[in-house]
């Protein structure tokens, strides 16, 4: 475990916390208070601080997706896993039923439950902005759906190239808890890009007088 804990970077109190929450999954016993730790453990290591430094989720909610790594559920069934991982419960009677009904014109065509953690949140934000007095005055909505449809691609892409079931699994785990911290970042990043493109900042003029 000391092997590990230098490997990794991990404090050896940390990694005895991960085995005890069943996180980490226990090393090969070679002795009676010694276990052998392998490539597996470090790689597990690195998606149990994926999941809770930048992915934000609690030690039970990252048990349960790491769970869901761990099984044979169908790639659709991890997505949906890791999807309420990362999403706010909301009740849909919460919901306003118009907010719902524009959202599901909005995907028309996407094959969409109804329970699915983006389409609540996606209804709740239609509510709110419209509660606020704002219009939808140039697509705003329509083109966030074709942007998240690229994005979705690129997911299922990446999922796609991973050789084996449980690497395509963590992939699906990654991508969209850590894709949605990536996209947020990438987000603002060309917000700025464009806003300053659209607005730019004239220099100050210079004070100092001029001489004839």
């Amino acid at each position: 475990m000391a092997e590990l804990s230098r490997a990794s970077g991990i404090p050896v109190a940390t990694i005895k916390f991960y085995l005890r929450e069943r996180l980490l999954p226990a090393g090969e016993r070679t002795g009676p208070n010694q276990a052998s730790y392998g490539e597996e453990h470090l790689r597990r290591l690195r998606l149990i601080r994926g999941l809770l430094e930048i992915g934000g989720l609690s030690v039970a909610t990252a048990r349960g997706v790491i769970d869901a790594v761990d099984s044979e559920l169908p790639l659709t069934q991890s997505f949906g896993v890791a999807q309420r991982a990362v999403s706010d419960k909301i009740d849909p009677g919460d919901i306003d039923p118009d907010a719902l009904a524009g959202i599901d014109r909005l995907v028309e065509g996407w094959l969409v439950s109804g329970d699915n953690p983006g389409r609540l949140a996606a209804a709740q934000v239609l509510q709110t902005f419209e509660s606020l007095g704002q219009k939808d005055e140039r697509s705003w909505f329509s083109r966030y759906a074709a942007a998240a449809l690229l994005v979705a691609e690129a997911d299922l892409d990446q999922v796609e190239a991973q050789a084996s079931r449980e690497d395509m699994a963590e992939t699906v785990v990654i991508g969209t808890v850590l894709g949605d911290a990536l996209f947020s970042g990438l987000r603002r990043a060309a917000q700025e890009h464009v806003s300053t493109l659209r607005y730019p900042v004239l220099p100050e003029p210079d004070p100092t007088p001029t001489r004839e």
